[in-house]
């Protein structure tokens, strides 16, 4: 399972698939796209780097057609997409519309720093 991961860090699922992510990882960094997006294509290759990037890897990259899930569809119609959501054990920490790569870092970076409290 190591080996899927090295070659493919970012995982295309559903809503389904993301819920047990959530649960299944501590980090879980989604990007929800929409097909006829511009700016989804050109965040995309930024998006696949940072997945690849040693300093992330213990955060799991998923992305989510919102054409294909209807909770991402309903959130889509309410932001701009794309837009890119950060939990930590489950629990939702933040969700943003981003159109660069350095603000999808800014974000990656904050979610790296968090210390979920274990109590």
């Amino acid at each position: 399972m190591a080996d899927l991961l090295l070659t493919n860090p970012v995982l295309d699922t559903n809503d389904e698939g993301l819920r047990h992510r959530i649960y299944e990882h501590q980090k879980v960094f989604a990007k929800f796209t929409a097909e006829d997006c511009a700016i989804c294509k050109l965040l995309g290759p930024g998006f696949a780097k940072f997945a690849e990037d040693e300093e992330y890897r213990d955060i799991q990259f998923v992305r989510l057609s919102s054409e294909e899930n209807p909770v991402a569809k309903q959130l889509m119609n309410e932001r701009a997409s794309p837009f890119f959501v950060s939990y930590c054990q489950g629990r939702l920490l933040e969700c943003d519309s981003l159109k660069t790569d350095v603000a999808v870092q800014a974000q990656l970076d904050r979610l790296r720093a968090f210390v979920p409290d274990n109590g």
